[in-house]
This record gives structure tokens, C-alpha cells and sequence, in this order.
């Protein structure tokens, strides 16, 4: 049911939180291993009472930034700016914050939170207000190990979940990358689809060679293969292998978005955690127009993150390659009690509108940023 506010409200509360979550295991990413994941959280609360939250998963080769420097950018730069403005439309809001070049992880993180903010203040779900998809169907990212080990995580992880799309992290070498990928195909059978993610591993004279055997493995997709940029070679190498290029990491926001689209490129990976909502929503609507795949893209969420990422990956059409918001089922903890559960591949989509009223607030206390 919708409640009435004035049309815009100030943002009076600002609170900032840096909380490490640990791993069941060490995890083997492409430019590092970690042992736990490091958030900056934030909570912004209006005149009303009505709050909003938000987590970045903050790896210095991911986002541009520190836990420190991101914390130091919030409170020097954009703080003041948010105070200053009063908020209703979280998109008007990130035109604000735009004015600030780059930053994105500090754009991201109070985006997010203002569509948060959002659903406490009107009592519906970002999802439902989208008219999305009351069940999200997800997928299962198996990270870099030895074949045996991948396969057997990959198993379990059917077992557990009922995952009918695995992703097969890569860039181990092609030869050593086709074997994980046939040790897992040996170990979940056929009615598994599988994609590779090489994380820009291979140079682009490698790429297309490297993409056409991973098709012919069984590959239904393949994603940076090598460091994409939206230009002539991109096109050419689209247009050499039958699987659609996942783009990922090569694509920094909107206009990125735009130009591998004209580039011809069959499938973008969209990630709230890592662009924001207000720009994710707009990279949606030119894959659509470009009938392209839009991907809900893992960005290393938590429970938190995870739900904000669920409310876009409902909104998003059908696609042979589901949302990737699965990571937080590698954490031995989490923020929030509401853990998303994942059976037979999917996840029910809560009826509650705001994950800020799902946090313990009181249990944060230890890890709050104060000044």
C-alpha cells in the first residue's frame, strides 16, 4: 500500500559501516585470494523516518577503491553534496552525484540506498514496482581450483540448489580451462548449462580461437575472453565465434554500454553493485532496444547486496544465462538474518520493501565509521 510524504524530503540521517565477512573457504579470483569479503555499508534515513541501505564489496582491483578511500570520498565530497539536496526520485538524485567525476563506488553505494529508501517510503518492492519476475532464477560461480576440485564444487552445489546454470571462472590457460570445463560437464551431466568467464586472461589475438573452443566444448557463452574495448576488433571478433561475448569488465557505465552495443555485441553484463540501479536500469533499456542479453552480473555480494541486485534481476527479461547473485552462499555470515534461499536454481522474491528494515542496526554498532 502506498503512503503519502511530502514530494521531497532532506536526508537527515547518514551513517557509515565497514563490516569483513568470512569465507567458508579461501577463494582463487584472477587477480587475488581472499579469505573474507570487505563491505562498506550505508544507511541514509529522511525527515519521515523512512531509511534506505546499501552495501559496496570493496576490492581495490574491482572498484577503484579502499574501504579508507571510499569511507574518506563519502564523508569529504559527497555527504555535504547529498545534505544539500533534497530527495524523491533516486534517478534525480544521480544526476546530482554525477556532477563529481568517476567515484563510482561512492555513486554506487548512495544510489542504491536511495532506491532502498524508495521502497520503505512507498510500502512496495523495488520488484513489484518494476513488474518483475516473482521468482529470479540464479546461477552457481565455480572459481578458479584444479579440475577435480571444480567438478566436485560444482556437483554439490546442483545438489544443494538445484543450479542449472554453472559459471566456469577461467584464464587458467586454454588447455587447463577446457579440462575444467569437461571435468565439470563429466560430473553434472548434460541438462547443466555451462559458461566460461577468462576475466580478460588472453590477448585478443587468442581470444577467437580461445571462444570457438570453448563453443565446440559446450559453452554457451563465453565472457572476456581478453580486454574488450569498444571498437573495430570487437565487432570483428563477435562476429568470428558462434557464442555471444559476455562483456563485463571493459564497460565502466552507460556510455560504455552504448558502445559496445553499436559495436555488436550480443550480451552485457549489468551489475547494480558495481554501476548503481539509476544507471543499470538505463543500460537495461539499450539492450533491449539493441536485443541484446542483459546479465544481472556478480559483483561479490552479500545477503545484503544480494537483495538490492534481485529487485533489477527480476525486472529483466527471461535470458538463457540467469542472474549471477549467488556469491553470498560462499559466506560463513552475513548482515542480515533474510539470507536469500535458492531452490531448485531460483529465488522467491520477499514481499517486504526495504532491506534497511532488515538489518540487526544494533549488532552493526562495532563496525560503524565514526568521526
Amino acid at each position: 500500500m502506498n503512503r503519502h510524504f511530502p514530494d521531497a524530503e532532506p536526508i537527515t540521517g547518514w551513517r557509515v559501516f565497514v563490516r569483513r565477512l568470512a569465507y567458508e573457504r579461501a577463494v582463487q579470483w584472477s587477480d587475488l585470494t581472499e579469505t573474507a569479503a570487505t563491505f562498506v555499508v550505508l544507511r541514509i534515513e529522511t525527515a519521515s523516518g523512512c531509511a534506505g541501505a546499501a552495501e559496496v564489496a570493496v576490492k581495490p582491483t574491482w572498484v577503484g577503491a579502499t574501504a579508507a578511500s571510499l569511507v574518506c570520498a563519502l564523508a569529504e565530497m559527497f555527504e555535504p553534496l547529498v545534505r544539500g539536496h533534497k530527495l524523491s526520485d533516486p534517478r534525480q538524485l544521480r544526476t546530482v552525484l554525477d556532477a563529481i567525476p568517476g567515484n563510482q563506488p561512492a555513486k554506487t553505494l548512495i544510489d542504491n540506498a536511495c532506491w532502498d529508501w524508495l521502497g520503505a517510503r512507498t510500502g512496495v518492492p523495488l520488484w513489484r514496482r518494476m513488474q518483475g519476475r516473482a521468482q529470479v532464477p540464479v546461477s552457481w560461480a565455480v572459481t578458479r581450483q584444479p579440475p577435480a576440485a571444480m567438478a566436485r564444487e560444482a556437483a554439490d552445489m546442483i545438489a544443494r540448489h538445484g543450479f542449472r546454470t554453472l559459471k566456469i571462472k577461467g584464464g587458467q590457460g586454454m588447455a587447463l580451462d577446457l579440462a575444467c570445463l569437461d571435468a565439470v560437464r563429466q560430473a553434472v551431466g548434460d541438462g547443466v548449462a555451462l559458461y566460461v568467464d577468462a576475466n580478460g586472461a588472453y590477448s585478443a589475438a587468442d581470444a577467437a580461437g580461445y571462444a570457438s573452443a570453448l563453443s565446440r566444448a559446450g559453452a554457451v557463452m563465453v565472457e572476456d575472453p581478453c580486454a574488450f574495448v569498444p571498437d573495430q576488433g570487437y565487432t570483428a571478433l563477435q562476429q568470428s565465434v558462434n557464442v555471444p561475448l559476455l562483456v563485463d569488465f571493459g564497460m565502466t557505465g552507460v556510455r560504455d554500454a552504448h558502445l559496445f552495443l553499436e559495436r555488436g555485441a550480443r550480451a552485457l553484463s549489468l551489475k547494480p553493485g558495481r554501476f548503481g540501479l539509476s544507471d543499470a536500469l538505463q543500460m537495461r533499456q539499450l539492450a533491449q532496444a539493441a536485443n541484446a542479453t542483459a546479465v544481472a552480473g556478480l559483483m561479490g555480494e552479500s545477503a545484503l547486496g544480494t537483495w538490492a541486485g534481485l529487485q533489477f534481476a527480476a525486472a529483466l527479461p527471461p535470458a538463457a544465462v540467469p542472474a549471477e547473485l549467488t556469491w553470498f552462499l560462499a559466506m560463513r555470515e552475513q548482515m542480515l538474518e533474510d539470507v536469500p534461499v535458492v531452490v531448485q536454481g531460483a529465488i522467491a522474491m520477499p514481499d517486504w520493501p526495504s532491506v534497511c528494515e532488515r538489518i540487526d542496526w544494533a549488532a552493526m554498532a562495532d563496525v560503524e565509521v565514526t568521526r
